[in-house]
């Protein structure tokens, strides 16, 4: 018997129809303004809320962008597991270049919601950025290739495959990735080829 004081389902309703809210108007003051100039009190203004009650379900940009982009990331990682699949029987080096022009890609479309998962407002934004659900699937996927690299050319799996990993994320970060475009003019093809030549990546 449910208590005739608690509303369970209104509250829930609520709930839902408050991120909905809180979600197209981040969306829409992002796409006008770009991330890093809207402020949390101005998302809570255009989605007609309490600040209290848009950080109570978001605690900083990052969480609000990272739901923004969820299916969007559910669909990345779904294009990565199509693309291992169907070249399951290719060279481990191949399909790793392969992960990397589909992450490339996604960068490039969402680069502003994914400039704004990165730039957490945490004290700690490497960790923040390093413990996100992206990051850690990325690594994952990169110390398995890795792994897969040294098995066909006769080596065992090497513990620096995890620092490997790391530091081609740091590279393929917005914040590299904006200075190389924007200071030294590289391309995002161009980039990517610079990548490959600093990990020795060659398919």
């Amino acid at each position: 018997m449910f208590d005739s004081e608690t509303p369970p389902r209104t509250e829930r309703r609520d709930a839902a129809e408050n991120r909905q809210r809180i979600l197209e108007a981040a969306y829409r003051l992002f796409d006008q303004n770009g991330v890093e100039q809207v402020s949390m009190n101005q998302i809570a203004a255009e989605a007609q809320i309490g600040p209290g009650t848009l950080y109570r379900r978001y605690r900083n940009k990052g969480e609000l962008c990272l739901d923004l982009m969820k299916e969007n990331i559910v669909l990345l990682f779904e294009n990565i597991e199509a693309y291992m699949q169907e070249n399951r029987s290719a060279p481990p080096s191949q399909r790793l270049n392969g992960l990397l022009e589909l992450f490339m890609a996604f960068r490039e479309k969402k680069s502003q919601l994914l400039k704004g998962v990165e730039d957490s407002a945490s004290t700690n934004r490497n960790r923040a950025r390093t413990q996100s659900p992206l990051y850690l699937e990325l690594q994952q996927l990169l110390v398995e290739l890795f792994d897969e690299i040294a098995l066909s050319s006769g080596q065992q799996p090497q513990p620096n495959h995890i620092f490997k990993a790391d530091m081609l994320l740091m590279a393929l970060s917005s914040e590299s990735y904006s200075f190389q475009k924007e200071e030294r003019g590289y391309s995002p093809e161009s980039f990517l080829e610079q990548i490959r030549l600093t990990f020795h990546l060659f398919p």
